[in-house]
């Protein structure tokens, strides 16, 4: 099996996929030091293009995608308090297996968010 990170976001507003949220994928190197690996845009379906890490790019290790949240809910006609209460969602995980697939689906909603391990 060949080792991969990838992300779904689902917009539980609207009820349909978050297209064009900017989501951050940081390496971790120890406390308070984080390296960027790459910054990726949904598509249509509330995935990316191109896999988080591929089978050459993922390592163990600890990592933090950032997910954009406010900048994306902006795009709506949504009456929001400034600053909104979520701006940034950081989901801070391990992988243990580089030869493992993680995936890492993000439900959000301007107030609140859940995230999982899928497969």
């Amino acid at each position: 099996m060949s080792g991969k990170l990838s992300t779904h976001v689902l917009d539980t507003v609207h009820g349909c996929p978050a297209r064009n949220m900017e989501i951050e994928l940081w390496a971790i190197a120890s406390i308070g030091q984080k390296q960027l690996v790459k910054t990726l845009y949904t598509n249509n379906d509330g995935r990316t293009d191109e896999l988080l890490l591929n089978e050459n790019e993922i390592k163990v290790g600890i990592y933090e995608i950032c997910f954009y949240v406010s900048d994306y809910f902006k795009g709506y006609a949504l009456s929001l308090p400034q600053p909104s209460f979520l701006t940034v969602v950081p989901v801070r995980f391990g992988i243990a297996d580089a030869s493992d697939r993680y995936h890492v689906p993000l439900l959000v909603s301007p107030w609140a968010y859940s995230t999982y391990r899928g497969s």
